[in-house]
């Protein structure tokens, strides 16, 4: 392994590594705040002084109380970060920066998570060292994606017009998870060459197994065409004995030897010294896309975390047989549900192959054809600055809606909860987060179509009450799927992903983000979303023990909402500290920004629909 990304300041006269810093800082404890690290939220108290609320942290037997500065927040917190500081009260020192920040409240933790605050600094470390590499970056990046894809972002069509779309959601910080940006242990070189936000291209390389240690469950002939040879690789004394298996460049080294190790194929894999296959990387980076064929992408296992240590870029074979069957499922609702056969779209996920290991596995994601003439933009770029600095957003506006960004909202929350109600009321819950999802935009008769792309359903919550009373004998058996935490015999499962993955990550963030750049009142944006959802949950029925009341009571009704502990589980703390059976489904809670109460007073309660044609 190379040296990681370097993390000292090293500005070399950019004078933005401070402001780098400062945003980083107020994510970091506006998220620590949120999931209450410390106890933050229960052990602080609200003082109000001149300049506007402080939260005190009182002191404790190691350590003199701390003081941060808060904000109004709402949209999963009560309260935020106001300034990038805390103050110690003993003497009155300003801790402005990570590592000053997280050594203070490293002080009052137990001794057991010390370990985890010193990984979530060096996350931190790592994720503003790349901040800062992005703002360096940003004016090269935005010439080669005019260069390849043309001077009007909203003019990006087909799949490969989405790679830059990607490239774009890859400069953008997650709406929940601070240091979202950095990835584990990869240096500048490495980034450049792999990484989305530079769009680089680069050639797989590749192993040759025994056929006999790899599973491919609709045999080798289901292999995409592309697939080369033992012979193309070099390696012709293999033919028929060893099948070839794609590597991410980034995954060879000591990870993929312990792995041959631990699979008992050390001694039997060949590597091939020819690179095979020229790729463009996607907003997951372990996902690629085929220069001569962007509708065929693989997704392959990479030995860095994100979104937490724990997090790891890895591929458990059982994922891809959840992928598989949880696409067969929502195959079967969209049958039972004819008006989806037009909006809602599916990558098929049923062509894999694994070795037992989680860095030798590939999903073979081929994605559906005749999408050449339409705009393919994931959720996640939305909100990112194109080149010429105006948003994603605005730009399909413009194409597609009269320059109206709200249009273009209004109709793609429109369908996005209608499908995932119409999932809830089947006893089904996706975890379709904003990089899962794609927009596919086009003009059809009458007007403007919006479409959705959905992928990676290897992870959804079922009721099986629900499945059975909705699907009979079509419903699957859960001996189907690999991952037994999967299915529940109630709601509340399903409820916490709808409410943390549908609402607040692909509707909530866009209400608040489009206020914040400025496109509309925050009450008329939460008013949109509250609207719409209610819509959908009233299509379900509301009547007692329908599912659209049981949407209605735990999301649009409830006091408080679910919302995901991703720092606590993904980095801070560990399993047994955290009790979380699913480090990406581990939940704490926070306002309802949807009660009418919460609206802010320039909300229309009833929002006009509206037009969605082309003006």
């Amino acid at each position: 392994m190379t040296e990681a990304l370097e993390t000292t300041d090293g500005r070399d006269g950019d004078s933005s590594g401070e402001a780098e810093e400062a945003e980083l800082l107020i994510r970091v404890l506006g998220a620590l705040l949120r999931e209450d690290v410390v106890g933050l939220r229960t052990r602080g108290t609200v003082l109000e002084r001149p300049d506007g609320p402080w939260l005190r942290l009182p002191a404790d037997e190691t350590a003199g109380a701390l003081l941060l500065p808060l904000a109004p927040d709402g949209y999963q917190s009560a309260y935020t970060a106001r300034l990038p500081l805390l103050v110690r009260e003993s003497d009155g020192a300003r801790l402005s920066t990570v590592d000053a920040v997280l050594t203070a409240l490293r002080a009052l933790a137990d001794p057991e998570d010390h370990e985890g605050f010193d990984a979530f600094a060096e996350e931190c470390r790592q994720t503003l060292a790349t901040m800062r590499l992005h703002a360096r970056t940003r004016d090269e990046a935005d010439t080669v994606l005019t260069k390849r894809h043309g001077d009007d972002p909203g003019a990006w069509l087909g799949l490969d017009g989405g790679l830059a779309y990607e490239a774009l959601a890859a400069r953008l910080d997650h709406p929940v998870y601070p240091t979202s940006r950095g990835r584990a242990g990869l240096d500048e070189a490495q980034l450049r060459a792999y990484a989305p936000e530079f769009r680089p291209d680069f050639a797989l390389r590749w192993l040759a197994l025994p056929r006999a240690a790899v599973t491919v469950p609709g045999g080798e002939a289901t292999l995409p065409a592309c697939w080369p040879t033992t012979a193309e690789l070099g390696l012709p004394h293999l033919e028929g004995t060893h099948l070839p298996f794609p590597v991410h460049p980034l995954t060879l080294g000591d990870a993929l030897h312990d792995a041959l190790r631990e699979s008992g194929l050390e001694g039997e894999a060949v590597p091939a010294e020819s690179a095979r296959l020229s790729v463009v990387p996607t907003l997951s980076m372990r996902t690629v896309a085929l220069t001569v064929d962007p509708a065929l992408h693989l997704k392959l296992p990479l030995a860095t975390a994100t979104l937490g240590l724990r997090n790891r870029r890895t591929i458990k074979p059982r994922t891809l047989i959840d992928g598989a069957e949880g696409q067969r499922l929502l195959e079967k609702v969209i049958a039972r549900e004819p008006r989806f056969a037009r909006s809602v779209l599916q990558a098929d996920e049923t062509v894999y192959a694994h070795a037992g290991h989680e860095l030798l596995a590939v999903l073979c994601r081929r994605y559906p054809a005749g999408l050449e003439g339409s705009t393919v933009v994931p959720m996640a770029a939305l909100l990112g600055r194109a080149p010429g600095g105006r948003l994603v957003i605005d730009h399909l506006a413009d194409r597609y809606y009269g320059g109206e960004p709200l249009a273009l909202l209004d109709a793609f929350l429109t369908l996005l909860f209608d499908w995932q109600t119409t999932l809830f009321g089947y006893g089904i819950g996706l975890e379709s987060h904003q990089q899962n999802i794609s927009l596919v935009l086009d003009r059809a008769a009458g007007g403007t179509r919006l479409r959705l792309l959905f992928k990676d359903n290897d992870a959804p919550r079922i009721n099986t009450v629900r499945l059975r009373d909705t699907l009979g004998a079509d419903a699957p058996d859960p001996e189907d799927f690999a991952d037994p935490r999967i299915f529940s015999d109630g709601d509340r499962p399903v409820l916490d992903l709808f409410t943390t993955i549908t609402l607040h990550l692909c509707a909530g963030s866009y209400a608040f983000g489009l206020a914040r750049h400025g496109r509309a009142p925050l009450g008329r944006l939460l008013g949109l979303v509250r609207d719409r959802l209610a819509e959908a949950a009233e299509r379900l029925g509301t009547g007692a023990g329908e599912p659209g009341a049981a949407l209605r009571a735990a999301v649009l009704d409830a006091p408080e909402l679910p919302i995901k502990a991703m720092v606590t589980a993904g980095t801070l703390l560990s399993k047994e500290r955290s009790g979380a059976a699913d480090i990406n489904k581990h939940y704490a809670s926070g306002p309802n920004y949807l009660l009418p109460e919460a609206l802010p007073a320039n909300s229309s309660l009833r929002s006009p629909r509206l037009p969605t044609g082309i003006f």
